[in-house]
């Protein structure tokens, strides 16, 4: 049985975008998982995961490890802190982005096919399958076509 300690694990992979800079670790691949995904983030003070976004059918857990990270939802922000587990459902409810400073666990189901919408940006993520999926294509709803064109 493979193991791996959330607060002092190897985060081996890093993302550096302006406003989205993180360390992190995939700790579905790490332990032979499945069916279940997660990936540990640190994030310095200010720094997202990912822009606002919910799922259509995935449903996301997260879980603070330590700091104080900022929770987004259609509720508002609020501040969290260690220990703190919170359950994203499918759907516009399930609206969220996470603001550092702070370690991060986000957990979900690895089940394909999933939409993703991005609210502020109002793009659609198609996630047919992994990364790497030549249909994993994101589009913005104004360029959405009436279901008969070009047929």
């Amino acid at each position: 049985m493979k193991r791996f300690n959330l607060l002092t694990g190897e985060l081996d992979t890093e993302h550096s975008r302006e406003g989205f800079g993180w360390h992190a670790a995939r700790l579905g691949d790490k332990l032979g998982s499945e069916r279940i995904g997660g990936t540990l983030y640190e994030l310095a003070d200010d720094q997202q995961t990912f822009p606002y976004h919910f799922h259509h059918g995935v449903e996301e857990w997260l879980y603070v490890v330590r700091g104080s990270p900022t929770l987004r939802t259609p509720d508002g922000e609020r501040t969290l802190g260690p220990g703190d587990v919170l359950c994203f459902r499918s759907g516009a409810d399930g609206a969220h982005s996470v603001r550092g400073p702070g370690r991060v666990l986000i957990m979900s189901a690895n089940r394909a096919p999933s939409i993703a919408v991005y609210p502020d940006s109002d793009k659609l993520g198609i996630r047919p399958g992994p990364s790497g999926d030549p249909d994993r294509l994101d589009f913005r709803r104004g360029d959405a076509v009436g279901y008969w064109e070009g047929e």
